[in-house]
């Protein structure tokens, strides 16, 4: 065995521990990702069972508690703002997900009105219209993650409806010229207002995640066994070449 540690190069050796503990790294990150969907889990079911809170009830708790609240908002849509979040999909068509901004009393917040499907053609938008007048609406709070920014989102020229590709409360509260709520109210699937409601709070659930880290678990085996595998190969072709 010393001859064999010998016998590696240190940065052979480099190499290999820092792809075996980037492959560990990958499946820590998804059993991670695992818990914390069990627990949004049993937080959603505890959820359920309550009554829906005003928005002034939800602003009493930390922003960062609030995620999946069922809340009931009462008050009027915003006329002719709409936004149209691009490359949505439902039952493997192509379309987008509708948003529009409620006044409620002082605050304003936007609402998901649901699904809508899109045209082959990429330089037309649907024909979705503003909701119009006074309404009561049931739904929950939800939290927007910050996902992979591909390229940064401009509005130099805004016309209505606005194609976007990402969620960003901060440009759409400039845009719109409205100060809106850190968070996105979406629409109960019974609501009658709005689209297509398919919306998930957990898209993948914590036993994909769970199956993602065996594979990176696996794969970091599998790879610390090549290596010393390859390294037995090359100490014995060496010791052949000496002899």
């Amino acid at each position: 065995m010393n001859q064999l540690l010998s016998n590696i190069r240190p940065s052979w050796l480099i190499f290999t521990l820092l792809v075996f503990a980037a492959l560990v790294k990958l499946g820590l990150w998804q059993t991670d990702r695992a818990i914390e969907k069990e627990h949004r889990l049993v937080n959603i079911e505890k959820l359920n069972k309550q009554s829906a809170l005003s928005i002034e009830k939800v602003l009493t708790f930390p922003t960062e508690d609030i995620n999946d609240f069922p809340i009931k908002i009462v008050g009027e849509f915003e006329k002719n703002i709409l936004f149209l979040l691009d490359n949505q999909t439902n039952k493997g068509r192509l379309g987008y997900r509708a948003y529009q901004i409620f006044n409620s009393g002082k605050y304003s917040v936007l609402v998901n009105l649901g699904w809508v499907q899109g045209s082959i053609n990429r330089s037309e938008l649907p024909e979705v219209f503003p909701i119009l007048g006074g309404h009561e609406l049931n739904g929950h709070v939800r939290l927007i993650e910050k996902g992979i920014v591909l390229m940064e989102q401009t509005f130099n020229s805004v016309s209505w409806p606005l194609r976007v590709q990402q969620i960003e409360l901060d440009k759409f509260s400039k845009v719109s010229k409205k100060q809106l709520l850190p968070f996105v109210v979406y629409l109960k699937e019974d609501e009658k207002v709005g689209y297509t409601k398919n919306w998930q709070p957990i898209v993948m659930p914590p036993e994909k995640h769970r199956a993602y880290a065996f594979q990176w678990f696996s794969l970091a085996i599998a790879w610390l066994l090549l290596m010393l595998w390859a390294s037995i190969k090359f100490s014995n072709s060496n010791n052949l070449k000496k002899a």
